[in-house]
C-alpha cells in the first residue's frame, strides 16, 4: 500500500456516511484540519457531501504539501490561527462543523498554550458557529483509569482527569456544553482513544519498538484502538446526532487489547523476541463502547487487519510521522 492508497482508504465513506451528510444539508467546515486525522476526514467529507456543497478545511497549514493535496481533491483550504478571535469570527458560515483543534504534547513545558488551545479556541469556535451543528473531538483522557475487567468508562461516568492536558480537555468539553446551554448549539462530543494509521498510533509505537529491539512498557497494559478511517466515518455520521444538551460518544475500538500480547504478535511476525519493561497494573485508560455499538455500523477494519497492515508497513520502511502516542503514560504528563 502506498501513501496515496492509504489516504484514499482512510477517506473512503460508507453508505451511512453519505446518508448522514444528506441529512445535514449545507456546507461543511473542518476546524483544525492540518493534524494527523484532519486531512483524511476533510477528504472523506468532500467525497460524501456531493459536488454542490463546499467543504472547507481550516488550519495554520504547517505543511504546504498537505494543503496542496487537499485542494487537488476539491477541498477548499483556509489559513487561520484559531487562537485569534477576530480571525475565527471572519471564517465563512457553515451549518456543519467538525472541530479537531487541540494540543496534547508539550503540555508539561508550556501548559498555558495547551489551555489556550483546548479552552479558548473551543470557546471562540463555539461562539462563531453557535447556530451550526458541531461535532467536536475530545479524548478518553477525561476519564479516570478504570479496572481492566470493568470494560472501561461509560459516557455517563463522572470525569476525573489526570494531569493538565486531561483537565484542559474537560475545559474544552465545558466550553461546548456552555454554548449548547446558552445558545442551544447542537453538539456531539467524541471522546477518542486511540486512532490508528500506518504512520502513527499505538500499534505503530509497539511495532517499531519490537522491530528495533527497544523495550516495550506494559505499565499501561491494556488499550482500545480504532482504524482512523472508521473514526472519520463515525465523526461525520455524528452530525445528525448533534443536540442540545450535547450527544456524548466514546469513539474507539470495541476490544480491550493486551499490550503484551500485541507486542508478542509483532515479535513473532518480525522474528524478534520483544523486550518488556514495567508490569501490568489492574487498571488502564479504557472506554466502554456500548453506545457506539448501538448507534453506528461496525468498524470496517478489524484489529487483525490493522496489525497486519502496520507490520507490513514497518517491515518495508514506510514513512512514519515520528509522533509517538505516549499511551503508556499514567501520570498525565505529556
Amino acid at each position: 500500500m502506498t501513501e496515496t492508497e492509504l489516504d484514499d482508504a482512510l477517506s473512503s465513506p460508507r453508505p451511512e456516511t453519505e446518508a448522514a451528510l444528506a441529512a445535514c444539508p449545507g456546507d461543511v467546515v473542518v476546524l483544525g484540519a492540518g493534524g494527523k486525522m484532519g486531512p483524511t476526514l476533510a477528504r472523506m467529507a468532500r467525497r460524501a457531501a456531493g459536488d454542490s456543497r463546499r467543504v472547507m478545511a481550516v488550519s495554520r497549514w504547517s505543511s504546504s504539501d498537505v494543503r496542496r493535496r487537499l485542494e487537488e481533491v476539491g477541498v477548499e483550504t483556509l489559513s487561520a490561527d484559531l487562537l485569534d478571535h477576530d480571525a475565527v469570527m471572519k471564517l465563512p458560515d457553515a451549518p456543519n462543523v467538525i472541530f479537531m483543534a487541540g494540543q496534547k504534547f508539550g503540555t508539561t513545558g508550556a501548559p498555558e498554550m495547551t489551555w489556550g488551545m483546548n479552552t479558548l479556541v473551543p470557546a471562540y469556535c463555539a461562539d462563531r458557529y453557535r447556530a451550526s451543528r458541531i461535532v467536536a473531538f475530545s479524548t478518553g483522557n477525561v476519564y479516570a483509569l478504570t479496572p481492566v475487567e470493568s470494560g472501561g468508562s461509560q459516557e455517563t461516568d463522572a470525569l476525573a482527569p489526570v494531569g493538565e492536558y486531561a483537565a484542559s480537555c474537560v475545559g474544552r468539553e465545558r466550553m461546548f456544553e456552555l454554548a449548547s446551554r446558552t445558545h442551544g448549539t447542537r453538539v456531539a462530543l467524541l471522546r477518542l482513544n486511540y486512532a490508528i494509521d500506518l504512520r502513527y498510533g499505538v500499534l505503530v509505537d509497539l511495532a517499531v519498538k519490537v522491530f528495533r529491539s527497544e523495550p516495550v512498557s506494559v505499565d499501561m497494559g491494556y488499550v482500545n484502538v480504532i482504524w482512523q478511517g472508521d473514526a472519520n466515518r463515525v465523526a461525520l455520521e455524528s452530525l445528525p446526532l448533534a443536540s442540545a444538551p450535547p450527544f456524548v460518544l466514546n469513539l474507539t475500538g470495541r476490544e480491550t487489547l493486551s499490550v503484551r500480547e500485541l507486542a508478542t504478535w509483532f515479535g513473532k511476525r518480525f522474528g524478534k523476541l520483544p523486550r518488556f519493561a514495567g508490569s501490568e497494573r489492574s487498571d488502564a485508560l479504557l472506554s466502554n463502547t456500548s453506545r457506539l455499538s448501538s448507534s453506528f455500523a461496525p468498524a470496517t477494519v478489524t484489529v487483525d487487519e490493522m496489525r497486519t497492515r502496520v507490520a507490513d508497513w514497518v517491515e518495508r520502511g514506510g514513512s512514519l510521522l515520528g509522533k509517538p502516542t505516549s499511551f503508556e503514560t499514567r501520570d498525565g504528563r505529556f
